[in-house]
């Protein structure tokens, strides 16, 4: 039996249509009504036990992730966790290394001259060009791949849209090159292309968002911010937000105020993303302390474009350190086909 970690697809209407784009997208090779042998369940319920957990009081915005598992018919559970970016971990893309120091009030100023120098979408725009990546976990074989995707989203205020996934070049975690140069590239293999009728994409938000204050907040709200939110609170809402919109400049102006606001985070200097793009890091912590995430600022644009997710706390699967999965916005729109 074979579950797959996969790049997760946004539908949050009909649950046939989601089950329907992650078969597309990474096909199990065994039938489809076969019996999980003990192992197999062993690994689901241990899957469902975390996620019942990350439903709790401000532990449950960990639903953005690339790594998602789906179990049985549609059932779909955010498994990923993360840890420090300093740490290296076998069978997972190296972290990022980040140089300088600064802190978040410096990387927030400089977004906004950025932002306020740069052209970005002049109106919200319902089309999302993504690229992640999550594990496929052969639970017999022991055999693990990493498996980076590229996708494209577009969709209408009818609920219609299309879901174009496109497979990654795929390496193997234990080439130590490969796995330090992780970075996602198209192989132009489409594996899935899913064409959504209207009404079948039901997003939290389907309204042209604006830009004020007040208009961002109503917005993270929908995709699930609480009132007096933490900064994880913030930066769960906008990944699951940015799964759906690309926003404009103004819109991810507000949306780093916000962040800045709380007080939280360490600001953790500058990179390179898996792009190949220029970034300066701020890390959060998840409430339980289990995971870490770091949200990607391009030092170009001065817009959020990745958040990284790594485990602090070892489990059956992932050492501590490992870095379990990515999201990154603001892709090329040829980079996908």
């Amino acid at each position: 039996m074979r579950w797959a970690w996969r790049g997760r697809v946004s539908v949050r209407g009909d649950e046939a249509v989601l089950e329907r784009a992650l078969t597309e997208a990474d096909p199990a090779r065994t039938p489809r009504d076969a019996a999980p042998d003990a192992r197999a369940l062993a690994t689901r319920d241990r899957i469902l036990r975390k996620a019942r957990a990350a439903q709790r009081p401000h532990s449950r915005a960990i639903g953005w992730a690339s790594g998602a598992v789906a179990v049985g018919a549609s059932a779909i559970f955010a498994v990923a966790m993360l840890l420090p970016q300093e740490t290296a971990s076998a069978g997972t893309p190296a972290p990022l290394h980040f140089d300088g120091s600064s802190t978040i009030a410096e990387i927030v100023e400089g977004a906004d001259a950025d932002l306020a120098a740069v052209s970005g979408p002049s109106v919200p725009l319902r089309k999302v060009n993504a690229a992640s990546w999550g594990f496929s976990v052969d639970v017999v074989d022991e055999s693990t791949h990493v498996a980076p995707q590229l996708s494209e989203l577009t969709w209408s205020p009818d609920g219609s849209g299309r879901m174009t996934i496109v497979r990654g070049v795929p390496y193997d975690p234990t080439d130590a090159v490969a796995n330090n140069r992780a970075e996602v590239s198209s192989s132009g293999d489409v594996v899935s292309d899913l064409i959504m009728a209207p009404g079948d994409f039901v997003p939290p938000w389907s309204e042209m968002p604006g830009d004020s204050r007040d208009d961002i907040v109503a917005l993270l709200t929908a995709f699930g911010m609480p009132a007096g939110p933490t900064a994880f609170d913030i930066e769960s809402a906008l990944t699951s937000t940015f799964d759906m919109w690309t926003l404009t400049n103004t819109q991810h102006r507000e949306i780093l105020a916000l962040l800045e606001e709380t007080g939280e985070g360490v600001a953790l200097g500058d990179s390179t993303d898996r792009l190949g793009r220029p970034v300066a890091g701020i890390q959060f912590f998840t409430p339980d302390k289990g995971a870490k995430d770091v949200v990607l600022v391009s030092l170009d644009t001065g817009r959020i474009v990745g958040v990284e997710r790594t485990a602090i706390i070892a489990d059956e699967v992932f050492p501590a350190g490992a870095i379990i999965a990515y999201r990154m916005w603001d892709v090329e729109s040829g980079v996908i086909r």
